[in-house]
């Protein structure tokens, strides 16, 4: 239920959650900053599927290798600037004290609650560790007073005139131990903290950011103009949403009582088109693609029936006939002798007006697999195995291979064109001399030859928050999705059992891909187990635009928390801010009940 919300008051609560079993919400989800929106400062709605939205960053260790970290009790205070400050104790990545972060305290700012810069440690001047800590800005002294409780139960507090900087702190003087107000929220698992006033601006647009749309309303003219049947396909439902977003939708008219031959007003009515995807589209099918060329659509997916040795594809003349395609042979692990098996993650890319197939594989061991790229002979059918040119696996600028078998393997290559530029983004993993976990690098390629690389790699993410180091540290499956004057680029982390999660990172119209500093990076997955119920560690997503223009995302889920990785496909709606919304169900984009509509033509 919408909370109604309050010209004056509008009250945001900062919470940890209890840690539940591991595939449901472990130390690494639990041990973060959730949020809750009221009205009245005592009833309270979570946010975001009752999931963090702020995460304590991993550090790195001298051999490269990454240490997760997480936080509990985190304080929600505003800042003298107008904006917002978090404080919080750093811990281990299960809870425990960590060693780094004695008599320290971990600092964030953000100007909406939604995305956060870490600030870093700022030292207390103790030799203890901290507890327990809050914050608050006061105008007559012209700073922040910071409280803390060591483990012993003892009160401190220490002032600092500019806490972003991290300097200027005092020493700490023993001041009694401060409390907080019991806040007996109805949240599963909810270990309250703080609540802070927010303008109602704020609020809604945290409402709007941080819960999934509704359809509320479909718009349609009253009367239109139309000589034939062909002219009312043109015409559009606009399906309204909660948040104030939009979105056109194809109706399905009945025209049996127009004459089309005889002028006059014809009253008709249709239903708002919806195709429906049951999940899952496909079973033991992960890493899903969907293209269109020349005039038809293909599907091609990991195949986890028959542990990853061959690559099936589908054709239809429409999306929703996907489904039910005949599936043929495109690749296996015994026709060429550089392909042993682990094919994984194949994506269909136009480059150029040539088809090319971009997939991961292996002569046989876990440690060769690699990236290649397949093409399509000139003229030839996607359909046909033997259209297909042997893959040829990825090689860098100088020649040589992307990763030096034995030691580094890649994987979940994709293509982005941007700017009139041609980039691919990959995985990559190094685990000899030692594990650093799946980091996502980018570089720039040769669309006469895609399998070439012509810049240097560029580290764009590696998986330092909790969400994406749970249970191992990893980042793959990038994928981009295009608008007017944004390029997002999401990527799949954790483990690919139920805790695989789906995260973002941005880049502005005009910005040069190559530079980390044009990528922000979210704080919280838009994806994960919580977001639609019954499906279990979705991800590795990619997207394909069908003949009305909507964009789908295809995905892979689990139908159970033990279930096999199997396909599913869903509608991609964009928020206030134009980000990608992943999570909007069916039942969501289209009320049942508005389903119907009505118009008035005018046959001339």
């Amino acid at each position: 239920m919408k909370p109604q919300l309050n010209d004056d008051r509008n009250y945001v609560l900062c919470y940890t959650r209890l840690p539940q079993e591991e595939m449901i919400y472990a130390p690494k989800l639990a041990h973060s900053m959730h949020l809750a929106l009221s009205n009245d400062g005592l009833q309270f709605q979570e946010l975001n599927h009752n999931s963090g939205v702020l995460f304590a960053k991993a550090t790195e260790n001298e051999d490269g290798t990454l240490c997760a970290k997480s936080l509990k009790n985190p304080y929600l205070f505003h800042t003298c600037e107008g904006g917002f400050g978090v404080i919080a104790v750093r811990t281990e990545a299960n809870g425990e004290a960590d060693l780094q972060s004695k008599g320290k305290v971990l600092l964030f700012s953000s100007s909406d609650l939604l995305q956060y810069r870490e600030i870093g440690l700022l030292e207390l001047k103790t030799d203890t560790f901290v507890n327990d800590v809050s914050c608050e800005f006061y105008a007559d002294l012209n700073g922040y007073l910071i409280r803390w409780i060591d483990g012993e139960g003892n009160g401190y507090q220490n002032f600092i005139a500019d806490i972003m900087s991290l300097e200027g702190v005092t020493a700490p003087e023993p001041a009694q131990p401060f409390s907080l107000e019991n806040i007996p929220a109805d949240i599963e698992g909810i270990l309250p903290r703080n609540s802070i006033m927010v303008s109602k601006e704020k609020a809604h647009r945290l409402y709007c950011k941080l819960t999934v749309p509704t359809n509320i309303a479909i718009e349609i003219p009253d009367r239109v103009s139309a000589a034939s049947k062909e002219d009312l396909q043109s015409l559009r439902a606009t399906a309204l949403y909660s948040d104030g977003t939009k979105a056109l939708k194809r109706v399905n008219w009945n025209t049996d009582n127009i004459d089309w031959g005889k002028a006059g007003i014809y009253n008709i009515s249709g239903e708002v088109h919806q195709d429906h995807y049951p999940f899952p589209m496909v079973f033991d099918r992960a890493d899903p693609c969907i293209a269109k060329w020349k005039g038809k659509y293909y599907f091609i997916a990991t195949n986890d029936a028959d542990q990853n040795h061959t690559l099936f594809m589908r054709e239809a003349d429409t999306i929703p006939g996907l489904a039910d395609a005949e599936e043929v042979l495109i690749l296996d692990s015994v026709t060429y002798g550089h392909i042993g098996g682990l094919l994984w993650a194949p994506e269909i890319h136009i480059i150029r007006d040539e088809l090319y197939i971009f997939h991961a594989a292996t002569p046989g061991e876990f440690l060769h697999e690699e990236a290649h790229v397949m093409k399509l002979r000139a003229g030839g059918d996607p359909m046909q195995a033997a259209d297909w040119s042997m893959p040829e696996r990825v090689v860098k600028k100088d020649g040589t291979y992307l990763c030096e078998a034995g030691k580094t393997i890649s994987l979940d290559m994709t293509v982005i064109q941007w700017n009139g530029n041609y980039y691919a983004a990959w995985s990559e993993r190094q685990f000899v001399p030692v594990d650093l976990g799946a980091w996502i690098y980018i570089a720039t390629i040769d669309p006469q030859e895609p399998w070439k690389l012509t810049s240097d790699p560029v580290l764009l993410t590696k998986p330092d928050y909790g969400w994406a180091n749970n249970h191992t540290f990893v980042d793959e499956g990038p994928f981009a999705i295009y608008t007017g004057d944004k390029l997002f680029l999401t990527f799949s982390s954790a483990a690919v059992d139920a805790t695989y999660v789906v995260g973002l990172l941005t880049a502005e119209k005009d910005a040069d891909l190559l530079d980390i500093r044009s990528w922000s990076k979210g704080n919280y997955p838009l994806l994960t187990s919580r977001s639609v119920p019954g499906e279990y560690g979705p991800g590795h997503t990619s997207y394909v635009t069908d003949e009305d223009g909507t964009l789908w995302n295809a995905y892979h889920a689990r139908p159970g928390i033990d279930g096999p990785r199997s396909s599913g496909l869903r509608r991609v709606h964009f928020d206030i801010d134009g980000m990608p919304v992943l999570n909007m169900t069916e039942d969501k984009d289209l009320n049942p009940e508005l389903k119907k509509v009505s118009v008035e033509v005018i046959v001339n």
